[in-house]
């Protein structure tokens, strides 16, 4: 379990990192990666890939993180002013 999460933050903190520049704080971070851990699990099944020790459950997780961000932003539909601050 332990494992898990540390990944899961791991992970989120990296596609923060890639997607906006920064990371979601110590939360946000720890919920996008094992959310992300998920869709990246689903994801690697899908094309027939497999990850195997603990990079790469971080890089499967980071995937799905990054695909989870992705699919956030598109329903994301905020102003652009709004965005802006």
């Amino acid at each position: 379990m332990f494992w898990f999460l540390l990944i899961g933050l791991v992970s989120g903190w990296l596609a923060g990192m890639i997607s906006r520049g920064g990371g979601f704080g110590l939360w946000g971070d720890l919920a996008t990666g094992v959310v992300g851990s998920f869709i990246g699990a689903y994801v690697f099944n899908l094309i027939g890939l497999s990850a195997y020790g603990t990079i790469g459950s971080i890089i499967s997780s980071t995937v799905g993180a990054l695909i989870l961000l992705w699919v956030i932003r598109m329903f994301n539909v905020a102003p652009a002013a709004a965005k802006k601050k």
